[in-house]
């Protein structure tokens, strides 16, 4: 269950969640629910320590009122039956109707899947698309290129020292990154025992 204010009540799904557990027979072995959270958000506790408990096989079925209180996007709710189905648990939306045991839900869960596929291919077809259209109007792609000055001090300070890489880093004037700074000193470092074999 999910609200996204403090001021809202969750009556309706925990009521409606209840009374379908006791019409179909299933035992309520806990309750999980996030308020004042975003479905949107990374990281809702409830929803981590569901998630925790399925991979302890500590219930056979996970059973919410409807998709959007469970779910932040399609493809969190895909991941999340990808997950459910290889750990054989059953999902259950009831406002949305669908069972992932019935062949409807089963249905439902190769369409969602399809859809997601889709979504990701076209994102992928967009972005390659847009990076050749850049290239095309001669924009360089990619992260810059660090400035010389900072490369000749990221060599003499890997040649010169034991300084480690975060040290090295962290004594340069300007923002150059880790896998930068990583690079330049494993091959300074390298070439340097070469030479002294």
């Amino acid at each position: 269950m999910r609200v996204s204010t403090s001021h809202q009540k969750p009556d309706l799904q925990t009521d409606g969640l209840r009374r379908y557990a006791t019409r179909t027979g299933l035992e309520i072995v806990a309750e999980y629910m996030d308020v004042a959270v975003s479905g949107r958000k990374e990281g809702r506790p409830q929803l981590q320590a569901l998630m925790r408990s399925a991979r302890h096989r500590e219930f056979a079925c996970v059973l919410v009122w409807k998709f959007d209180r469970f779910a932040r996007s399609v493809s969190h709710l895909l991941r999340a039956l990808e997950e459910f189905h290889h750990l054989r648990i059953r999902f259950i939306s009831v406002q949305d109707q669908v069972d992932t045991e019935s062949p409807m839900g089963k249905a439902m869960f190769t369409i969602v899947g399809a859809m997601a596929e889709l979504e990701s291919s076209l994102i992928s077809e967009r972005v390659k698309a847009g990076m050749e259209a850049a290239r095309a109007r001669g924009k360089s792609l990619g992260r810059p290129a660090t400035l010389p000055h900072l490369v000749a001090r990221v060599e003499n300070l890997a040649q010169t020292t034991e300084m480690s890489i975060r040290q090295i880093r962290e004594a340069l004037p300007g923002k150059v990154s880790r896998s930068v700074v990583g690079h330049i000193v494993k091959r300074v470092r390298e070439q340097s025992r070469g030479i002294s074999l």
